[in-house]
């Protein structure tokens, strides 16, 4: 983990901005972090303890799915709607394995990414990802440990959202991105295997999530049709907040009679949100 990335991080305890010595970053006040030999670091509050995120078996899913490409589309219009600088940082809450945040980062060498997860499995994926990116375990819901104004571009996909945190680190003139599943995405599946389905009224909610905080300018459909073999659908499913309820054996059961290759919906939202003044 760079030394630069470790400066915009704060401690979880008091606040203060963390410094790296050797393998152990530290505040002022004397708080330290040693970094894991995975090589992230683990800045969650001692109240978070105990909390789950994506289990080892989601991850490695999610590792495998993604790495066909599958969602793809995804990453490419968060690409364009970042419109990053050449130095730019660029954090993401939520961001598994940081398959998203390092292809945001595209290829120049300035550019500098934060990778936020409760899930230390996460955290350990997203930490080989790139050297460009801090990978870092904390609790979406409470205070963010990052120094106030540190990032120009907020990335949210199919994440937790804390609108006064996300908002409190962007800086002036930075952007919030966030991806969210609409009725469509997945339909095909989601009866036939027992997925959970998408709340019809979450766009409603998305807004008044981050009401007060942060005004819409923008919105795009992300839709593509996806040929996928019964092997990417059973990873797909086991990436997903479905695997924490299905019964393994029984959802093999449901795969085995899909059509191969079963042709599958992407269908998602990108909004781009700008931080209000004040």
């Amino acid at each position: 983990m760079e030394a630069d990335l470790v400066a915009v991080l704060r401690c979880p305890v008091c606040a203060d901005r963390l410094a790296l010595d050797d393998r152990t970053a530290r505040c002022p006040r004397g708080h330290a972090y040693d970094l894991a030999k995975q090589g992230y670091l683990n800045l969650l509050p001692s109240a978070s303890n105990g909390i789950e995120g994506d289990s080892a078996a989601m991850v490695g899913a999610r590792t495998v799915f993604l790495g066909t490409g599958h969602y793809g589309p995804i990453r490419d219009a968060l690409i364009l709607q970042a419109g990053l600088g050449e130095d730019d940082l660029v954090v993401e809450v939520g961001a598994g394995t940081a398959y998203y945040l390092s292809g945001v980062l595209g290829v120049s060498p300035h550019r500098r990414g934060i990778a936020l997860d409760v899930s230390k499995y996460a955290a350990r994926r997203a930490a080989r990802a790139d050297p460009r990116i801090a990978s870092v375990v904390c609790d979406a819901w409470r205070e963010l440990p990052l120094m106030d104004g540190s990032a120009n571009v907020v990335l949210n996909v199919f994440a937790p959202r804390n609108a006064a945190e996300m908002a409190r680190v962007l800086a002036p003139g930075g952007r919030l991105l966030v991806v969210t599943p609409n009725q469509q995405h997945l339909g095909e599946l989601v009866d036939v295997l027992g997925m959970v389905s998408v709340d019809e009224q979450k766009e409603r909610r998305l807004e008044e999530s981050l009401a007060g905080e942060f005004e819409r300018v923008g919105t795009e459909l992300v839709e593509e049709t996806m040929r996928l073999d019964r092997s990417a659908v059973e990873q797909l499913v086991l990436m997903t907040p479905s695997a924490r309820h299905l019964n393994y054996r029984e959802l093999l059961q449901r795969i085995a009679v899909l059509p191969e290759p079963a042709i599958v919906t992407l269908s998602v939202n990108l909004s781009t949100w700008r931080r209000l003044a004040g």
